[in-house]
């Protein structure tokens, strides 16, 4: 009888353990598996004469695929200030993230990172990647075809001393966005966000894309930034894959989301 008693504790061990070893496995496979289906946090910055809004279609489409976002409103103040300003935004998300840029957030984009390690990619959607040193106003003008100049507004004061920048609005259409719909186009000129003059005038600093794997998106038919500009840049920054989109305006996010959204996946799950 001892020895029946002895042989079921025995067994009852034995169970025990090969029960926790199984839920020990379980959990480890199930870990795995919840990692990799964990999708980086795609953060969506702006920039001049646009706001959040104009990631819409790219953000519709990312919510669609499981990818959590956020899209920055960037104030267009100046490149130091907005990158800070971004940068802790940044650093309030758990996780892996990808950062993407339109325009001037390009260049916000280029000084947020500050060795934030969570930041494993860099979009630039018809956006500027300056080096050190460079501006906006600077990389816009050194290859023909921008046209912005003539199409802005006359400056407006600000309490600062400085003088913030518009787009006039019955030259939006063919000047930002002439590739979207006009009543849409319309509503993107009477939403527009002001840039001051100085932050296109400012000097960038130290790059995120000497360190930070980037990608590239423009269209062929961007009025704001030459196409050679932004081909030059993509170059430069040793970018993992330029899509030229043919046709597109500067606003390629938000005639093109499609596009757009493909080369964001193709950043946020590259090894």
């Amino acid at each position: 009888m001892s020895a029946l008693r002895s042989s079921t504790r025995l067994f009852s061990i034995a169970a025990l353990f090969l029960g926790t070893t199984l839920i020990t496995s379980l959990g480890t496979v199930m870990n795995a598996t919840n990692a990799q289906d964990i999708k980086p946090t795609i953060v969506l910055v702006h920039g001049a004469f646009a706001e959040s809004s104009s990631w819409n279609g790219v953000l519709t489409k990312l919510h669609e695929k499981g990818y959590p976002t956020v899209a920055v409103a960037n104030p267009l103040r100046g490149v130091k200030s907005d990158a800070n300003y971004v940068a802790s935004v940044l650093k309030s998300i758990e996780g892996p993230t990808v950062l993407v840029g339109h325009s001037y957030g390009g260049a916000v984009i280029t000084n947020a990172v500050n060795d934030n390690e969570n930041v494993k990619a860099l979009v630039y959607v018809a956006a500027f990647a300056p080096d050190t040193g460079e501006t906006a106003v600077e990389l816009s003008g050194r290859y023909p075809g921008s046209t912005l100049g003539p199409a802005l507004a006359p400056p407006v004061a600000i309490p600062n001393g400085g003088q913030d920048l518009y787009i006039q609005q019955d030259k939006f259409h063919a000047q930002f966005a002439a590739d979207v719909p006009v009543a849409a186009a319309q509503l993107m000129a009477s939403t527009q966000r002001p840039i001051t003059e100085a932050a296109l005038n400012e000097a960038s600093g130290t790059p995120a894309w000497k360190s930070t794997p980037s990608w590239f998106i423009y269209g062929d038919r961007d009025l704001n930034i030459p196409e050679a500009a932004l081909s030059f840049m993509a170059k430069r920054a040793n970018s993992k894959e330029t899509i030229v989109v043919n046709g597109a305006s500067h606003v390629v996010m938000v005639s093109h989301p499609d596009a757009v959204v493909r080369v964001i996946e193709h950043a946020a799950t590259a090894e």
